[in-house]
Parts: C-alpha cells; structure tokens; sequence
C-alpha cells in the first residue's frame, strides 16, 4: 500500500523542514508528499526545492481545504492523510498504520494519540485520545485528532472530499461524513505532534469558529446536543473563551 501525505502551505519556512523530514524519515518507503503551496513569500519555496522527492503544486486557492482537496485529487496512494506545515510525525507511524489496515481489511479510517509541543518543540500536553464514539464527535467533544488521522483514499472520494465552504473546522465535518459510512479504528499509540505557536486563532477566528462548530454539529444531530455543549459554543460565538 502506498501513502499519500498532503501538506497544505503558506509562509511556513520557520517549521516547514521539521514536517518533512517527519515524513522522509519513516521507515516505510511507498509513499508521496504532496505539498500544496498558496503563493508563499518567505523562504517556504526555497526549502521545498532542497528535497527532490516532494510533489510540489502551487497557485491560489479559496482556502487549506481547497489547498488539500487538490492535493487529495492527484494523489495517487491507497492511504491518505494530511500534515500541516507547523506538525510532524512520530516515528514508525507508516508501519504502525499499514499494520492495522492489512489486519483489519474491513477498516477504512485509523486514528491514534497526539502530542502538543511549543514553538521550540517541547512537549506542552500528550492528548491519550478516547476509543471513537459518534455522540462525542458531533457534541464537539472530539476523539479524533486531525494529524494523526489516515484513511482509505476509496472512503474519502465517497465523502467527496472536505468541505470547501467550511473555512476553519472543516476536519470536524470531513471526520463526521467519514464516520457515518465507515467506524473509524483506534490504535493507542502516539502518530504526531502537534505544535502550539504565535499563529493562534484571532478572537474573530475563535468567534467563527464556534458558529461553524454549532452548524456542523446542527446538520448531524442536533438533538445529541447536551447543556454543556451549548454553553460551549454559546461563549465560542460570542468570544468569551
């Protein structure tokens, strides 16, 4: 089975070497980095070109989902997945993944643990993510981490891919669609780390997202909704959190 990893970018030159190497240095070789790039204007371009291997596509896009749809589309691999600029892998993650699906022919999805670090790459947090459950995900208590989440390219092009109108939690509502066709495996091994730095949500963005948090969550199952949530996203919208 082949990997394809997509990588969404703009100006990312300060972390965007960690997140390839995180990929080159798996010790499972079948697999292609495609890097889709906005129009970056600082060194991001330069780095890119020292590694022979990356697929590079660039020109403008309406967003990081239109930037990994087009990755997605050309890809040519039997599991996908996308890696952030900002984020890299653990190690032995290719095998670890490759092992479940040809053990379990029946899974179409694998998700694991993560770990946030800071700027500097210092563990902050390890997130030991809960076995799945479809109530949590769509009550935005979620179990799935986005870089350390692989599926069959067969699952996502069932999906038609991310939802291109969804500017910020579109990972939430790919996850959800994903899910609802196919129950996604839990392996209880850290697969990525996922690094907190300057580049936060603005209050306007924290705002956003809460609104599109509560419409995705709407369309799925609004009456699994529960006080808590409510309140969550209620200080979400309005910008108190």
């Amino acid at each position: 089975m082949k990997f394809s990893i997509i990588t969404p970018s703009l100006n990312q030159g300060e972390f965007i070497k960690d997140c390839i190497e995180s990929v080159l240095s798996q010790n499972y070789n079948n697999f292609e980095h495609i890097i889709v790039d906005g129009g970056s204007t600082d060194n991001t371009i330069n780095i890119i070109k020292n590694y022979s291997h990356l697929k590079l596509l660039t020109g403008s896009d309406s967003g990081p989902a239109s930037a990994i749809n087009r990755g997605f589309k050309v890809a040519s691999g039997d599991i996908l997945a996308w890696l952030n600029c900002d984020d890299y892998y653990d190690s032995n993650v290719f095998e670890k993944i490759l092992n479940v699906f040809k053990s379990n022919l029946n899974v179409k999805f694998v998700y694991g643990n993560l770990t946030f670090v800071n700027k500097e790459k210092k563990i902050v947090k390890r997130d030991k993510t809960k076995r799945f459950n479809f109530n949590s995900l769509i009550n935005i208590s979620p179990d799935i981490r986005q870089p350390c989440s692989f599926y069959k390219k067969g699952l996502v092009e069932q999906v038609q891919y991310l939802n291109e109108n969804i500017k910020i939690v579109f990972d939430l509502d790919f996850f959800i669609k994903m899910s609802k066709i196919s129950e996604p495996y839990y392996i209880d091994e850290n697969l990525a780390f996922y690094r907190d730095h300057d580049s936060t949500l603005t209050r306007d963005n924290i705002r956003k997202q809460g609104w599109e948090i509560y419409k995705v969550c709407r369309k799925y199952n609004a009456k699994l909704f529960t006080p808590v949530t409510r309140l969550i996203l209620y200080r979400l919208i309005k910008g108190n959190l």
